[in-house]
């Protein structure tokens, strides 16, 4: 992954310590949302880093070791329960501003996935498919997702009827078929149509 033009920009400007954000679990049934900060040394080489959705769970753990060791990195968790108190959009920003306090060096500018307004402190640009362009985002986005699953694989052994373990609380078939079978449980987003349905018969 090459060194992004804004990145350039910002290493010109004098800015040092920039930080790549991203989230995991924004669309799922159930979980909470787990949002990742990640300052990485300007033009670091992480051989194979890339958008965690195009990667394996064998290659994001792996990564997942090696960002951990040459970066700074921070996460922000929000429960499903705060996401249907609050809704999506307020807890995106919440785990974004939870993330970049859990930094050790907080950064001077931070750089996002996709699109937004955020109320992060701090000045940001926002870089559509950032996850795939810039390293610190895609850094994000792996330590983001390794922490999502790792938590959803705690949930399935404490939730085994639904196999959290196995779909991370998407709306799979199978997450259907044990909603309906077996009703909502804890970390159920009870906001979220499909669920509220069930609820609702």
């Amino acid at each position: 992954m090459r060194i992004h033009p804004l990145e350039v920009k910002l290493k010109k400007d004098g800015f040092s310590f920039v930080a790549g954000i991203d989230e995991a679990g924004r669309g799922p049934w159930a979980g909470p949302l787990v949002s990742a900060a990640v300052i990485l040394p300007f033009g670091v080489r992480i051989p194979g880093l890339n958008d965690s959705k195009k990667l394996s769970a064998a290659q994001r753990e792996a990564l997942f070791g090696i960002i951990l060791k040459k970066g700074v990195v921070g996460i922000g968790i929000v429960s499903s329960f705060d996401i249907d108190k609050h809704g999506l959009t307020k807890a995106l920003n919440v785990s974004y501003q939870r993330a970049i306090s859990g930094l050790s060096r907080q950064p001077e500018y931070v750089l996002i996935d996709g699109i937004g307004k955020y109320g992060l402190g701090c000045p940001y640009s926002t870089i559509i498919k950032g996850d795939s362009k810039v390293k610190s985002i895609a850094a994000a986005s792996v330590v983001a997702k390794v922490v999502r699953d790792f938590i959803m694989e705690i949930y399935g052994k404490k939730y085994p009827e639904y196999g959290f373990g196995k779909h991370k609380g998407y709306g799979t078939r199978h997450h259907v078929e044990n909603l309906v079978k077996y009703g909502c449980c804890d970390i159920h987003r009870r906001s979220f149509k499909p669920v509220n349905e069930v609820i609702n018969g």
